[in-house]
């Protein structure tokens, strides 16, 4: 399964998510789309009616919300590529996943920090994907803590053909070494997002992703 830079939207307005659009429409082709509801992160991001992408997009969702019923039915309305909800949301993950599956989009599972895999296994099971968070709630930015890389062995053992994909902290410095730990789905918000060139960085880090290794 090779790798895949993915930019990352996270807005707290209309013009805002315009603007983020904006910086990486020409070159983005899979992008990570945040939605909070203020409360399980805590900032509120633009509502699902103010959700839209270029045609072409491949599109992934990532709901930090609690109340899952009250987002998933509309997001799934939205057809995108993956919904990703947080194994530790107040609502039925199970359930969800199920449901999202079920919808014939991709069900993904966001792992906070804290989680142990084997504590959400009967989720892990049920996800197409599997998301190492390791950001902060509500924000760009973060730290990519590579101890975290240690759940992939574990998430693997679980579910041998699940996708993994890492939030937070991501940067040239650090892609080829989450590359080489197993992620396939490396999401970067603020890194490309906040350059002066997005496009150009963007470039760099595919580069560093298809390094091969040297021995």
């Amino acid at each position: 399964m090779s790798a895949v830079i993915t930019p990352a939207i996270l807005a707290e307005n209309a013009a805002q998510y315009k603007e983020q659009v904006d910086r990486i429409t020409g070159f983005a082709e899979r992008v990570h789309i945040d939605i909070s509801d203020g409360e399980f992160a805590p900032t509120l991001t633009v509502s699902i009616p103010e959700l839209w992408a270029p045609e072409g997009w491949m599109v992934d969702i990532h709901a930090m919300v609690d109340k899952l019923d009250d987002y998933i039915p509309k997001l799934i309305a939205l057809r995108p590529n993956m919904i990703i909800v947080h194994a530790e949301a107040k609502g039925d993950v199970q359930t969800t996943l199920t449901q999202i599956r079920q919808a014939g989009i991709n069900a993904g599972l966001a792992l906070l920090r804290s989680t142990v895999p084997r504590t959400v296994e009967e989720m892990i099971k049920l996800a197409d994907h599997v998301m190492i968070f390791s950001g902060e709630l509500g924000r760009f930015g973060g730290s990519a803590s590579l101890m975290q890389l240690e759940k992939i062995r574990l998430i693997k053992s679980i579910n041998p053909g699940v996708e993994i994909g890492w939030d937070g902290g991501v940067s040239i410095d650090n892609a080829y070494s989450l590359v080489q730990g197993g992620v396939n789905v490396l999401n970067v918000g603020g890194v490309i997002q906040k350059a002066s060139d997005p496009h150009a960085i963007f470039s760099k880090l595919q580069q560093e992703i298809s390094k091969t290794s040297v021995l």
